[in-house]
């Protein structure tokens, strides 16, 4: 007897999408089927009186592309945000928020509406669990990418779907020590379990790693565990030794232009971050 998925919402304006947000969209997709209900730019800057960082064909693209969810409806909020806004087709069964939003009046207008109201605690978003590699395609070509991923943003998951049409996609992040002699004090923001994860949430993703080695190549050590048939990196990452290491080992060395997806702006960590 098969039983109806239940469908899930989340609902919110997404303006920075970090890892606490993604671990929200994690645990809420553990309910049911998850559609994100995004406020539109216009809703945002109505409360704000400012247009948002990132627009909303942007925000747009980024949860698009996260693999816990399942769509993505841009919408105008309501006034009151204790409340979702009547959406065509959508008839959701399940109404997930951050403890940090809960609220009576949300609990209220579910009940009322015949929804259930889950709120996400504060402990089950804490860590930042391993994701379960995607299984890999028979015959398809293995491609691994290395980077630091501190400010993880559009670029990034651009950069990753682009990659991914090469062959099963295995992102090594840099160790947090090796990122600090590379980069300096204060590199990296984020820590290496935190950006791996951020980078392993990704739908084009097979597997994320951390690094175990030192320099330029620290990804030495899992890129020999894992004998991938292409190593990509963008123009900006064309450097530090990584052609001749490629072709000492065999391994097709590909670069790809920094283009952003079509119609977005182009990002760059150092821009975001401010150093």
């Amino acid at each position: 007897m098969s039983t109806t998925p239940r469908h899930v919402v989340v609902a919110g304006g997404f303006e920075e999408i970090r890892s606490r947000q993604i671990r929200l969209l994690e645990e809420a997709a553990r309910l049911g089927d998850l559609t994100v209900l995004l406020w539109s730019d216009a809703s945002l800057e109505r409360r704000t009186d400012k247009a948002p960082k990132y627009p909303d064909v942007e925000r747009r693209y980024f949860l698009e592309r996260i693999r816990y969810v399942g769509q993505v409806l841009r919408v105008e909020a309501p006034a009151d945000l204790n409340t979702l806004p009547p959406v065509e087709r959508l008839d959701p069964r399940v109404w997930a928020v951050d403890a940090g939003q809960d609220h009576p009046a949300k609990k209220a207008f579910c009940e009322s509406h015949g929804l259930q109201y889950h709120v996400v605690r504060n402990e089950d978003l804490r860590g930042f669990p391993v994701q379960t590699p995607t299984p890999s395609v028979p015959r398809h070509k293995k491609v691994v990418v290395t980077g630091c991923y501190d400010w993880f943003h559009t670029g990034h998951v651009r950069f990753f779907e682009e990659v991914s049409e090469y062959g099963d996609l295995y992102v090594i992040v840099g160790n947090d020590a090796n990122i600090r002699v590379l980069k300096g004090q204060g590199h990296p923001l984020v820590p290496q379990d935190e950006r791996r994860y951020v980078a392993g949430s990704i739908r084009f993703v097979t597997q994320a790693l951390i690094s175990s080695g030192e320099g330029w190549l620290d990804a030495d050590p899992e890129i020999r565990q894992l004998r991938p048939d292409l190593y990509a990196v963008n123009e900006d990452g064309d450097r530090g030794g990584k052609r001749e290491y490629c072709e000492k080992l065999g391994i097709q060395y590909l670069v790809l232009k920094r283009t952003p997806a079509p119609g977005l702006p182009r990002r760059t960590s150092t821009d975001l971050r401010g150093f």
